[in-house]
């Protein structure tokens, strides 16, 4: 399938890390959902631990590419959710960063400079409250999953309607 048509939503984190692990419990969901609600062809869900060269990898000549990704900020509410949108190769809007050493807007800069950005890029980072070792996320973590599983849905749909309507 060609890249410009095919859509990546990637889940970064750590399952190991407690809340670090809301991406790819999102990417869980995703994937129980579609058992009821396929998602379109060509949509790639995946995981990653948020090593640059992996995320890239997983983006790179996708039309659109949604990141789920946990998030410190300062002060934080565990369990919000912020949408930032890839604007002129830097990620806009929030105060809160990546919960790895080499934040997602760094990656997003290296990916600029090197030509390997998706055609579209959308973040969710999910404010989270507990980062120690251990499985399970946090119960205000755990909560935004099957909503924001749900608005990814609705991200993807928007995308395609005017992806369809460029087409046209």
């Amino acid at each position: 399938m060609d890249g410009r048509h095919r859509i990546a939503v990637i889940g970064v984190g750590n399952d190991f890390r407690r809340d670090d692990g809301v991406g790819w419990a999102v990417i869980d969901r995703l994937r129980e959902r579609a058992g009821r609600r396929p998602l379109p062809p060509g949509c790639v869900l995946a995981t990653c631990d948020g090593e640059p060269g992996r995320l890239m990898g997983l983006w790179e000549g996708v039309a659109f590419a949604v990141v789920v990704d946990a998030a410190h900020a300062h002060p934080g509410t565990p369990g919000r959710v912020h949408r930032l949108e890839l604007d002129g190769g830097t990620l806009g809007g929030a105060s809160a960063t990546s919960s790895h050493g080499l934040g997602l807007g760094e990656a997003v800069q290296l990916a600029a400079a090197l030509d390997r950005l998706p055609g579209r890029l959308v973040v969710y980072a999910v404010e989270g409250a507990e980062a120690s070792f251990g499985n399970g996320l946090s119960p205000a973590v755990a909560e935004a999953v099957d909503a924001l599983a749900e608005t990814v849905e609705e991200e993807i749909a928007r995308h395609r309607g005017v992806s369809a309507g460029r087409s046209s």
